[in-house]
């Protein structure tokens, strides 16, 4: 009776993939199972006294555009040295940004691969952080993904086994609290990803999992759903077109994407129903989406592991590229020798179709390596993008990490910036050869929130870097004369806003001229306040053409030119 168990579930499987879209005719796709690359739980528990470690100067660095901090750090904010983090995931209070929460992969011995849910958090936005341990010690956890929902709650999923049974439990923290709740059940699998529907419409507060089927509890389903606020877990289902090593969103009117790679390239698949606590979760439809190459695996700088996951996000905003999906993913590329590009691609109508693919990183070498992309967009429809990337050091493996940014719905990307220093990635492997396999990202108006691993201190390690978009690549140029200033859109049409930050309190002047020096508008900003402002000025009153705005405050300004086109 096994065997014809076996046999049945075996012939529903390779009946389902047959049964799948295929490629564009003339695409190239790289057949890639997701048993090339799964969790081995590995070495057994041995408890270490992390105070009895030795210590040594916790990692900071800030820039004109940004700053990063270690987060796995003692009480005192100093690195604890023999351990590593890595693969770490972020979660944002939407109710009070100041607190947030990073849970990562946690080795308590640099020469023990058993590995923990650990976890920090922060009450000043970013400044400090504490990290009390990790959930469960002496339980094996991996792969973390954190989630927070409209009302302060943070979601912790965090992967565990139990003979050869891979599942998940979701440990909830309150709204104001700092501490798990005892966890709950959740299906699930090795590689999953979840999300929170922060719409407001039927769906809001629902909790959406998917995982690598191979490796499941439920095997052969991998998909549940939580309509409850996580106090229980549905049963499994499959999602159609059979994602793998990717994410969830949602869209504006409540639409599940789910985004990853499949026996038939990387795809985006859709549900409208998923939202309905009431019906069950049913899939639309899948696409495919031509990145031109494929995901990468077990080689180059993190041999054990995945090159970086796929992305798919979706504009939430109410601006001009509202309800567009996005897909991002480093792939190795199939029309050239790349080993590694940052790959973006877009869909106008909800998924259906998709244009032609871009690259995000903008080197001229074929040679370099960019690693670990990873894309999130914020609220008002700019979409970030960050990866590692080796081309400050050609024909090693040492990367720093670099940031680019799109406000034109992806049609272009800002020049890419350096946010780091160079590290060597192969530093500091808890007995396994890989950073893990992921970052992530969350992004609000005005800043991008980072959470990510490196080896910047001679050590595996996870850190925080929040950027400010507005002024990458911006320079000082103009010295104790100049402010920090950013136009967008750039072009416009009836609206610009303005991001400017100054150093000290005090009066603003905002003023516009025409291409012949004309002044056509001024406004006076009293008491503006120090650091990041931002203004908005309606120009739908004036004709198309190029203009000059200055912004100055006491001795000091800056101008930019402005193009209205209509």
């Amino acid at each position: 009776m096994k065997s014809v168990f076996v046999f049945i579930v075996s012939f529903f499987f390779v009946a389902f993939h047959t049964a799948m879209a295929s490629p564009a005719e003339g695409d190239t796709v790289k057949i890639i199972s997701p048993s090339q690359h799964h969790e081995v739980p590995g070495d057994k528990y041995v408890p270490v006294s992390t105070e009895d470690m030795p210590r040594s100067p916790g990692y900071r660095d800030d820039g004109s555009d940004y700053f990063t901090i270690q987060v796995n750090t003692d009480e005192d904010g100093n690195n604890i040295e023999g351990d590593a983090a890595n693969e770490p995931s972020i979660a944002i209070d939407p109710t009070n940004a100041d607190r947030m929460v990073i849970g990562w992969r946690q080795f308590d011995d640099v020469n023990n691969n058993f590995r923990q849910a650990g976890y920090a958090y922060t009450l000043d936005g970013g400044e400090t952080w504490t990290f009390p341990g990790v959930i469960n010690p002496g339980i094996f956890r991996s792969d973390p993904v954190l989630a927070s929902d409209n009302n302060g709650n943070i979601f912790y999923n965090s992967l565990t086994v139990s003979g050869n049974n891979f599942y998940c439990d979701v440990f909830i923290m309150g709204p104001g609290t700092t501490e798990w709740d005892d966890g709950t059940y959740a299906e699930g699998g090795d590689k999953q990803w979840m999300t929170v529907d922060q719409t407001d419409g039927m769906g809001e507060g629902n909790i959406y999992a998917f995982w690598t089927s191979s490796y499941s509890i439920c095997y052969p389903d991998f998909f549940t759903r939580s309509t409850d606020g996580g106090d229980s877990y549905e049963s499994c289902v499959n999602i159609l077109g059979t994602p793998f090593w990717g994410t969830l969103a949602t869209g504006p009117d409540g639409t599940l994407y789910a985004g990853g790679y499949s026996y038939d390239g990387f795809i985006v698949s859709k549900s409208g129903t998923a939202q309905n606590p009431g019906w069950p979760v049913s899939w639309d439809s899948y696409s495919v989406v031509d990145l031109n190459g494929w995901i990468a695996s077990g080689e180059g700088p993190n041999p054990g592991g995945l090159l970086g996951q796929t992305w798919v996000a979706v504009d939430n905003s109410d601006g001009d590229y509202s309800g567009y999906v996005y897909l991002l993913c480093s792939v190795q590329r199939s029309d050239n020798n790349d080993p590694l590009d940052v790959m973006f691609a877009r869909s106008t109508d909800g998924g259906i179709t998709w244009d032609e693919p871009v690259r995000v990183n903008q080197d001229l070498s074929e040679h370099n390596w960019q690693w670990f992309g990873t894309m999130s967009v914020a609220p008002d429809g700019r979409i970030d993008v960050i990866w590692l990337d080796t081309r400050d050091n050609p024909g090693t493996y040492l990367s720093s990490l670099y940031y680019s940014y799109s406000i034109d719905g992806g049609e272009s990307f800002s020049e890419n910036e350096k946010i780091s220093e160079s590290f060597d990635p192969h530093l500091g492997w808890p007995d396994q050869n890989k950073m893990g396999d992921y970052f992530h990202m969350i992004s609000d108006v005005d800043y991008a929130h980072l959470a990510w691993a490196n080896t910047l201190n001679g050590e595996q390690d996870v850190y925080y870097t929040r950027v400010n978009p507005w002024f990458v690549g911006i320079e000082e140029n103009s010295g104790k004369n100049g402010i920090l200033l950013h136009v967008y859109p750039n072009p416009a049409k009836d609206e610009i806003k303005i991001n400017y930050r100054i150093g000290k309190r005090g009066n603003v002047e905002i003023r516009l001229f025409n291409i012949v020096g004309k002044e056509v508008y001024s406004k006076l900003l009293k008491s503006a306040e120090t650091g990041q402002n931002q203004i908005s000025v309606n120009t739908s009153f004036l004709p198309e053409g190029i203009y000059f705005l200055q912004v100055s405050s006491g001795s000091r300004n800056s101008v930019r030119k402005v193009v209205l086109a209509r």
